[in-house]
């Protein structure tokens, strides 16, 4: 089984998790970065940067390719996969690490140091 992992206290990324939890096949899980044992590996900060994907096989996929790879797990996944095409792939990936850096610094790091909330932390955002 796949393992996504994301940020469930980004307003974006939970709305998105919600979409995903209820179209998905059995073959992905989903798992919120914030409920994962603080000797999790890679650390949290990592996970928390780029979304992460975590193949059957143990492989890491990452940013788009783990967004494109997540979504094959529904039956609208096929509309997501020209994001991969060369040429689009590489507008798409900038696109996708600008906003997830810009995502992290204004969520973690906007007092000039980063700074992650402790584990379980409750923070107003429903998790389901």
């Amino acid at each position: 089984m796949n393992t996504l992992y994301f940020d469930g206290s980004c307003p974006l990324c939970a709305k998105e998790i919600r979409l995903l939890r209820r179209l998905c096949d059995d073959g992905l899980a989903l798992r919120d970065i914030h409920d994962l044992p603080d000797s999790h590996q890679p650390d949290r900060e990592v996970l928390l940067r780029t979304l992460h994907l975590q193949t059957t096989d143990g492989d890491w996929v990452t940013g788009l390719n783990a967004t494109v790879s997540a979504w094959q797990h529904t039956r609208v996944g096929w509309v997501f996969r020209p994001l991969l095409w060369p040429g689009v792939k590489t507008i798409a990936s900038r696109v996708y690490r600008r906003w997830a850096d810009r995502r992290f610094d204004r969520r973690y790091c906007s007092t000039g140091t980063c700074q992650l909330p402790p584990l379980n932390s409750t923070d107003g955002v429903k998790r389901s």
